[in-house]
C-alpha cells in the first residue's frame, strides 16, 4: 500500500479535490459568533481522531482543526448526507475505468471488536457474554479492494449478513455497458456454510465457494481468501476502529465508511 505517511491526517490536494464537491453546503449563520471552521480543516481533525484513536474532547487545539465536538458534528452531518458512500462509488469508478477492479471473485468475512459502551448495533461478545461488542463485515474484490462494509452487533451470525452486504455493493460504472455490482464468484469461510444461501447466490448469478463444516480444511481456499483478512487488518490499522468507543452507531459507521474510502483511495493512487 505504499510508504506510511508521517502525518496521514493531512488532507492532500488530490483527495480534497474529490471530497470537496460532495460536501453539503452549510446553511446561513443565524447568530453571530466564531467563524465557521473550514471543512478541509475539520476533515483533518476527523482523520486525526480516526488514525490516532484519541477522544474527541482531547483533540489538540494547537493543530488548528477546530474542537473535537465541531469535528464530530461535521462527521455525523457528512455521513447523513451520504458523502462517504458517494466518495466510495467515485473511487471504485476510477478503478473500473482503469480496468483495475477484479469482479471475477469477491471475498467476504467479518471481525469482532469490543464495544466500550452498550448502544445500537452492539451485542454480547461470542467469547465473553458479559462484554458488549460489534462486528465489522467486509466484502472485497479479488485484490482486497473494499466493495462494501457494514456494522452489526457482536452476536449477529455472519451468514445473516451475506445478502445484505452484497446488496450494499454499489453499481459501479466506468466501462462500456451497464454499471456492475455483482461478482462472478463469492468466497467465504465456514461461518457462511448454509445451503439456503448457496441457492440464493446461484439465483443471483453468483457462484458460491464456501467451506463446509466437518470437512477437511482446504488450504487452496485460503490462498484467495487472505485478501479480505488483509483488508480487515488495514481497517483496524486505524486505531479508532480497533475498539468501538461511540455509543451512537452512526458515528462508528461513519468512521468505518471513511476508512474504507481511504483504503480504496490508496489503491487508486497505486493502480491508476
Amino acid at each position: 500500500m505504499g510508504k506510511r505517511q508521517s502525518r496521514p491526517w493531512i488532507v492532500s490536494d488530490e483527495l480534497w479535490a474529490l471530497v470537496e464537491p460532495l460536501l453539503p453546503k452549510p446553511g446561513p449563520k443565524l447568530v453571530e459568533g466564531r467563524p465557521r471552521v473550514p471543512d478541509r480543516q475539520a476533515l483533518c481533525g476527523i482523520l486525526f481522531v480516526l488514525h490516532t484513536g484519541i477522544q474527541w474532547e482531547f483533540l489538540p487545539q494547537e493543530l488548528g482543526f477546530g474542537s473535537g465536538m465541531t469535528c464530530r458534528r461535521r462527521l455525523a452531518a457528512w455521513n447523513e448526507a451520504g458523502v462517504w458512500d458517494q466518495l466510495h462509488v467515485l473511487l471504485l469508478k476510477k478503478l473500473r475505468s482503469a480496468k483495475k477492479l477484479d469482479w471475477s471473485r469477491a471475498v467476504i468475512d467479518s471481525s469482532h471488536v469490543r464495544a466500550a459502551r452498550k448502544g445500537p448495533k452492539s451485542g454480547p461478545s461470542p467469547v465473553d457474554r458479559a462484554r458488549p461488542g460489534s462486528k465489522h463485515h467486509v466484502v472485497t474484490d479479488a485484490q482486497g479492494i473494499p466493495l462494501a462494509v457494514s456494522l452489526t452487533g457482536g452476536n449477529r451470525n455472519d451468514v445473516t449478513q451475506l445478502l445484505p452486504l452484497l446488496d450494499k455493493i454499489p453499481p459501479v460504472a466506468g466501462a462500456v455497458g451497464r454499471p456492475r455490482h455483482r461478482p462472478d464468484t463469492l468466497l467465504a469461510d465456514r461461518g457462511y456454510d448454509h445451503d439456503k444461501y448457496r441457492r440464493l447466490l446461484w439465483q443471483r448469478g453468483i457462484r458460491p465457494v464456501i467451506a463446509r463444516r466437518g470437512q477437511p480444511h482446504d488450504s487452496s481456499l485460503g490462498i484467495f481468501r487472505y485478501v479480505v483478512e488483509r483488508t480487515i487488518a488495514w481497517l483496524h490499522g486505524f486505531r479508532r476502529l480497533r475498539i468501538r468507543w461511540e455509543r451512537r452507531d452512526d458515528i462508528h459507521e461513519a468512521f468505518l465508511g471513511l476508512a474504507a474510502c481511504l483504503i480504496t483511495y490508496r489503491h487508486v493512487q497505486r493502480l491508476c
